[in-house]
């Protein structure tokens, strides 16, 4: 009977291969030169720009991609799914000292277009830390990330353009200092965000007339060993916009919560807020004046519907 069983398992596998292998609104990527092609970048590349059939699909076999990738802003509804979340991994290790080559140049995935879709990736930047070091740069509106890791040290993830869209949900996401930052609007829902040093986890850069940033909903804050003094974020602009709502915030979060990146003038500006945290660094008797503890009625404001709808009215989590 075991055997039975593993041979019809076998047999629903490679039929589902063989027919994402054969339908031709999906690009195969394998490493062993099985699929359509070896390197991620020469299947972006083949896309029609602004394709008017609808979605394509890139699917990525297990393998570690060695590429710095870019999908450009003449690409819109392409959708990239790796076979393995934990060994389908991009990688690559520019760091912003390189060649003087700065941060916003150093990183290893960056998504322009709109429509995106990210399903069970690793995106790596695995540079020594000797300096800033994106793994993902995503600019795009109405980008979405779904059991996705995202590996680096110092500003692992940049958001990176105004009034842009992103939804992050069951993500790893993992760094040092400012390791999630920039001027987006994004939604993090069910999230693990892992420390690794005594720093700072954001550093949000929202415009004055942006109304959402950051909202990490239900995530989870998890610090490396030795780590004891952690910042949930610091502004990088004035009005720098962040939200922990519903999360389990550990022992080692620093009391005041938030910093004001030496400059006092920050906390007349900057919105920062918390809701229904829970853990030991949830307590909030010691937190900065300047932070907002909503009330439930406040919070009820805070929905996936409200914060991504935009003029679209878009929600990631409805099916097209």
């Amino acid at each position: 009977m075991r055997k039975f069983i593993y041979l019809f398992c076998l047999l629903l596998c490679s039929i589902s291969i063989w027919a994402v292998e054969n339908d031709d609104r999906t690009i195969v990527v394998d490493r062993n030169g099985t699929g359509h092609f070896r390197n991620i970048q020469q299947a972006i590349d083949s896309v029609r720009a602004f394709d008017p059939k609808g979605e394509m699909t890139i699917y990525i076999k297990k393998g570690v991609y060695k590429e710095k990738l870019v999908l450009h802003t003449h690409l819109t509804n392409v959708k990239l799914v790796g076979e393995d979340r934990d060994k389908t991994i991009i990688n690559y290790d520019d760091h912003a000292n390189v060649n003087k080559m700065g941060t916003f140049r150093s990183y290893s995935f960056k998504i322009s277009g709109n429509d995106i879709t990210v399903e069970n990736l690793t995106i790596e930047n695995s540079a020594a830390p000797m300096g800033q070091a994106v793994a993902l740069f995503v600019e795009g509106d109405r980008v979405v990330f779904r059991n996705c890791r995202f590996l680096g040290n110092q500003d692992t993830i940049y958001t990176g353009r105004e009034a842009m869209r992103q939804y992050f949900e069951n993500c790893y996401i993992e760094g040092t200092t400012d390791f999630i930052f920039g001027p987006s609007t994004a939604w993090f829902e069910n999230c693990r965000i892992y420390c690794k040093s005594n720093s700072y986890i954001t550093a949000a850069s929202t415009p004055e007339n942006i109304k959402y940033g950051y909202i990490f909903n239900n995530c989870t804050v998890e610090l490396a060993p030795g780590v004891d003094k952690e910042y949930l974020g610091r502004p990088w602009r004035a009005y720098a916009m962040t939200l922990f709502m519903n999360c389990s915030l550990p022992k080692g979060i620093k009391s005041e919560g938030w910093e004001n990146w030496r400059n006092p003038e920050n906390e007349k500006t900057a919105r920062y807020m918390e809701y229904n945290n829970s853990g030991e660094g949830a307590a909030t008797a010691g937190r900065v004046k300047w932070a907002k503890m909503l009330t439930k009625q406040e919070a009820a404001e805070y929905t996936i519907e409200n914060v991504l709808k935009g003029c679209d009215n878009w929600n990631p989590l409805v099916k097209k």
